[in-house]
């Protein structure tokens, strides 16, 4: 029994050690509306629920995101996700980056996002087949597939 209260006594102790491991700041930087994605409402709407936590500058930053260790594990996914796709700066993009992001999008919402890790606490973001099929005709420009080119 002594020796278990000792390791607990330990792990309490590392956990209170790894809160003053710096990281990075949590912020939102400004949002310009001229810059942000321009799609239907019932895309927003989808797009607002399921993926700009971590693909925008709009995050809502949890509790948990600071208190290590998932405060790590948070902004890196918000990271991450920004420096991938971000629909803040959406217009910042060439069209040719867009149309690229649109077939990642068309692709990824079928089985890769949202990510599993931020579904454990966001039940509500998970899509539902027809979030996946109202998301895919909008990135497929309503043709329900993306072209793509062998080489």
């Amino acid at each position: 029994m002594r020796s278990f209260l000792m390791y607990l006594g330990a792990l309490a102790v590392i956990f209170g050690l790894m809160q003053f491991i710096p990281t990075y700041e949590k912020s939102n930087p400004p949002v310009e509306i001229s810059k942000e994605i321009k799609v239907p409402k019932e895309v927003m709407a989808i797009f607002k629920r399921s993926c700009y936590d971590c693909h925008s500058n709009e995050t809502k930053w949890p509790w948990y995101a600071d208190v290590a260790p998932m405060s790590w594990v948070v902004r890196r996914d918000v990271i991450q996700g920004r420096k991938a796709l971000n629909f803040s700066t959406w217009e910042e993009y060439s069209d040719t980056k867009k149309q690229e992001l649109k077939k990642q999008i068309f692709r990824s919402v079928e089985f890769a996002m949202p990510l599993p890790q931020y579904l454990w606490l966001h039940k509500d973001a998970k899509l539902s087949k027809e979030d996946k099929e109202i998301i895919r005709n909008w990135a497929s420009d309503g043709k329900g597939y993306i072209e793509s080119v062998i080489r």
